[in-house]
């Protein structure tokens, strides 16, 4: 009797260690910055985004030891500001939240394991009606585009890692629906990483 409960466990030891050891999933938590070019067109010159920081969430889930897919939700708050002849200072006090989906590839290198992802995902401007806000018939924005991007994560323990990172989303830039804010043009919003990362 004492023999098998011995190997009972040590049988639930060694399954314990091998779930321990098969960490699928992580969920990471960053700080982020955020950037974007002025842009012109349709007689709106320019175009300029104010440059602010904001919070990004990720929960990855390993297909292959190189391979994973990637949920992500992040939140900042900026202004967005628009001069043509109608609106000489138009300007929008605006809350920005993407929320996308990745492929991601890695690799290991002992405790580097830098990476690239390719996703798709949308952008929802919403005004915010304040005393930055110049026009009050502006209107929320969903703007689907494209997301790239690369880093590096460094493992500091077996659960937790610090990740280094720069990503992209390519989309048209907001009007608010407002006619007088419609550049017509794509831009490239850039938000570089820095966070922590927990493997369960």
């Amino acid at each position: 009797m004492k023999k098998m409960m011995l190997l009972g466990a040590l049988l639930l030891c060694a399954a314990g260690a091998g779930f321990a050891q098969e960490s699928r999933q992580d969920a990471s938590v960053s700080f982020i910055g955020v950037w974007a070019p002025n842009v012109n067109g349709l007689g709106v010159e320019p175009m300029h985004t104010t440059s602010t920081g904001g919070v990004l969430a990720s929960y990855r889930y390993d297909l292959t030891p190189r391979s994973q897919l990637e949920l992500n939700y992040n939140w900042a708050q900026n202004s967005i500001s628009y001069k043509n002849a109608s609106f000489p200072s138009g300007e929008v006090h605006a809350r920005m939240q993407e929320i996308s989906g990745a492929y991601v590839y890695t690799r290991s290198y002992h405790n580097y394991n830098p990476f690239v992802e390719v996703g798709v995902g949308g952008y929802i401007f919403t005004p915010i009606l304040d005393y930055g806000t110049h026009q009050f018939d502006t209107k929320q924005n969903t703007n689907i585009g494209g997301l790239f991007g690369g880093g590096v994560a460094y493992e500091i323990s077996p659960s937790f890692d610090v990740r280094v990172g720069y990503r992209g989303f390519v989309m048209k830039t907001p009007d608010f629906g407002n006619t007088n804010f419609k550049t017509n043009r794509y831009y490239v919003l850039m938000t570089p990483s820095l966070g922590v990362a927990y493997h369960f």
